[in-house]
């Protein structure tokens, strides 16, 4: 049995991950038939990078994704065309039919995609935004305070100045 599945790579706590061709029976990170993409989840989307065409090839041969391989090629809509190229292979729907779905359904999840990382963009921006901010009303609050203590020790020394010009004459 063929497995379309993951192949660990990279060093602790920085996991990537390979999209490989595999015999069921291999290791995890050992032998496999072919490299199809590479996945890294630590990314916010996660970056998924597929031959899209070899991977619906090994689905049409009948390689079984794995359940994460599954969801990514249910993402990228891999799942989508195998499901309409056998709607067609049956004769419910043609080519050009099928191939309009996939295009329209393509264009709505790359816009939803987009959406999602103009939202972390703005996330981001607004929290940098606000640690600024923060950082700005602390700046400002210690200089208020050093302003005070000069302003302080400035009026104290006026204050002991004159008493100073005083006890000289009290003592002659």
């Amino acid at each position: 049995m063929v497995r379309i599945r993951l192949a660990r790579r990279g060093r602790k706590k920085l996991a990537r991950f390979d999209v490989v061709v595999a015999d069921a029976r291999a290791p995890r990170d050992g032998r496999f038939i072919e490299k199809i993409g590479t996945y890294n989840p630590l990314t916010v989307p996660a970056t998924i990078e597929l031959n899209e065409e070899k991977a619906f090839e090994w689905l049409m041969k009948g390689a079984q994704p794995s359940d994460t391989v599954r969801a990514m090629l249910s993402y990228r809509g891999i799942l989508l065309r195998k499901h309409l190229q056998v709607g067609v292979i049956k004769g419910a729907i043609t080519q050009e039919e099928a191939d309009r779905r996939l295009a329209e359904w393509k264009k709505a999840k790359e816009a939803k995609i987009q959406a999602k990382r103009d939202r972390v963009a703005d996330t981001r921006k607004a929290q940098a935004e606000a640690r600024k901010e923060a950082e700005r009303k602390i700046r400002e609050a210690r200089a208020e305070a050093l302003r005070k203590k000069a302003e302080a020790a400035t009026e104290s020394s006026e204050a002991a100045a004159p008493a100073e010009e005083n006890a000289p004459q009290q003592e002659a």
